[in-house]
């Protein structure tokens, strides 16, 4: 797979800097970024509807949205692609490999999880890809560079982050990067988690009540969609 996009990458180097060039002019040309990297504490298991508006719209429990409800448009949410554009050469060939995996089982759990949406795969030289992902030589703690997205370059990384670009209601750009320094056992989960919230739900919650959840903020173990991580995903794309 990485040999893949690297001959991908050199057979199209050209669209590659147009590529780059769009991204930064996509996420520089909407509102101000979503971040996905606050969380809301509580004590206890919350409601349905609660948890739901907490990790769509950051809103405490009985309390007020902090975020705007975001989503994927009805016209491309049927037909998103994700999937690796760029891997720095410093970053763990073994690890490379992890993260490919883990990108086919995210998609399968996402998939699989009963909302009106649907994932694929998406490679550098097929077109553009929606949520592309980038695997960064950046140590935990460190700022991204290289990406050529606006929002990502410059800003700090723990062991991934997500930003999400937005224009009323509707996304029109997430982009991942990940970090060299992410361990072997958090591939599955964090690629999990940020492919979740780069579809519009960013906000984790911190609570040893939803250490097993997918948005929890303190623990990168679960690398399924189950309970209310799926009815949210199911409730912010409903069937129609």
């Amino acid at each position: 797979m990485r040999a893949r996009l690297e001959q991908a990458g050199a057979a199209c180097q050209h669209w590659g800097m147009l590529q780059r060039a769009a991204y930064a002019l996509v996420f520089a040309a909407f509102c101000a970024p979503v971040s996905a990297q606050e969380y809301i504490a509580v004590p206890d298991l919350i409601s349905d509807e609660a948890f739901y508006r907490l990790v769509a719209c950051a809103a405490p429990p009985g309390g007020d949205c902090a975020k705007p409800f975001i989503r994927w448009p009805e016209e491309v949410r049927l037909s998103l692609t994700v999937g690796i554009v760029q891997a720095d050469a410093e970053f763990p060939d073994y690890k490379f490999d992890l993260v490919d995996a883990a990108i086919d089982r995210a998609i399968a759990e996402i998939n699989a999880a009963g909302a009106h949406l649907f994932l694929e795969r998406g490679f550098p030289g097929e077109g553009a890809v929606d949520i592309p992902i980038y695997l960064v030589d950046t140590p935990q703690g460190g700022r991204v560079t290289g990406t050529g997205v606006a929002d990502l370059d410059g800003a700090e990384i723990s062991i991934a982050r997500v930003v999400i670009r937005s224009r009323g209601g509707d996304i029109h750009g997430s982009a991942i990067a990940i970090s060299r320094d992410i361990r072997r056992r958090e591939i599955a989960s964090v690629v999990l988690e940020e492919m979740v919230q780069a579809l519009g739900l960013p906000t984790d919650i911190a609570s040893p009540a939803y250490d097993r959840s997918i948005f929890s903020e303190d623990r990168n173990a679960t690398v399924w969609l189950r309970g209310q991580d799926a009815a949210a995903l199911r409730r912010h794309y409903p069937r129609l």
